[in-house]
């Protein structure tokens, strides 16, 4: 018995699902190893570099006229205690995106793969393998979408100084970026190219909602840097919790787009038409 169900219920019952396996010792596991290189990378980055890089932040903004209205502005609000603090915000503004991007590697190369066969093992034990991505096409597809997502970055930073947009355009970035790569490997070891691009059509504004939404949920991380002073004196180690934490979204993120795309694909090959988009159906009593 199949029961066909809106787009925002099939969104529904995968974020459910991609929760529960989140729970999984193995998924756990999973997502700590991508912290534990990153650790290594970024821990000691920000350890020997900080000062570096908030004194070469600092002389930059010196240079910058738009910058030094900014800091006048808040002199002129009776906020002049905030002109240190700019520094280190700025850097923790562009090393985050870089974390960010990081982490989406990362759970893309290691935590993907292992993560859709699980979803396939225990949901679809029956599903064959009808192409298997190269590793390097894999790499190249999400370096491209990261390029393209750090040059939309690049040239929107200036706009991260009005507060609406700082709010809109990161997560929006953020979601194109994880709709991209997360599509691709979700579907890189069992869907043809042909199909791949059949269920990105079919489904492209679902996806992107998803990939949004995860964007947003990437910007939970943030809420460390509001401890003021104490958060810059401890950005390394907040540095490597913000880490922890945006594996833990993006390894969500991987189980949502499986738990989306795979029953999508199985729809779509019982269909009469092997590439003809169908709406993916729930069957009752389907394991979790």
């Amino acid at each position: 018995m199949t029961v066909n169900v809106p787009v925002v219920g099939r969104m529904l019952d995968a974020a459910w699902r991609a929760l529960a396996y989140c729970l999984m010792p193995q998924v756990i596991w999973l997502s700590l190893l991508p912290l534990l290189l990153a650790a290594v990378v970024l821990g000691g980055l920000a350890w020997w570099g900080w000062s570096d890089g908030v004194a070469w932040v600092r002389g930059l903004l010196d240079g910058w006229a738009v910058s030094q209205h900014v800091l006048a502005a808040l002199d002129g609000w009776g906020l002049s205690q905030l002109r240190m603090a700019v520094a280190p915000l700025v850097l923790v503004l562009v090393i985050i995106p870089l974390v960010v991007v990081m982490c989406l590697l990362l759970v893309a190369a290691f935590m993907t793969p292992a993560l859709v066969k699980l979803v396939v093992r225990r949901r679809f034990p029956g599903m064959v393998s009808r192409h298997q991505a190269s590793v390097w096409h894999s790499l190249w597809w999400s370096f491209r979408a990261t390029v393209l997502a750090l040059l939309m970055l690049a040239v929107s930073l200036p706009l991260w100084l009005l507060p609406p947009l700082a709010v809109v355009l990161p997560p929006l970035i953020w979601g194109w970026l994880t709709y991209r790569v997360l599509v691709f490997d979700t579907l890189a070891d069992f869907a043809t190219p042909a199909e791949r691009e059949t269920l990105m059509q079919a489904h492209r504004t679902p996806l992107l909602t998803m990939g949004v939404l995860v964007g947003y949920l990437g910007a939970a991380p943030a809420a460390l840097w509001a401890l003021g002073v104490l958060a810059l004196a401890l950005a390394p180690f907040i540095l490597l919790l913000s880490v922890w934490i945006y594996t833990l979204v993006f390894a969500f993120a991987a189980l949502w787009f499986a738990h989306y795309l795979l029953p999508a694909l199985h729809a779509m090959r019982a269909a009469p038409t092997s590439l003809e988009p169908v709406t993916p159906p729930l069957v009752a009593g389907e394991s979790s």
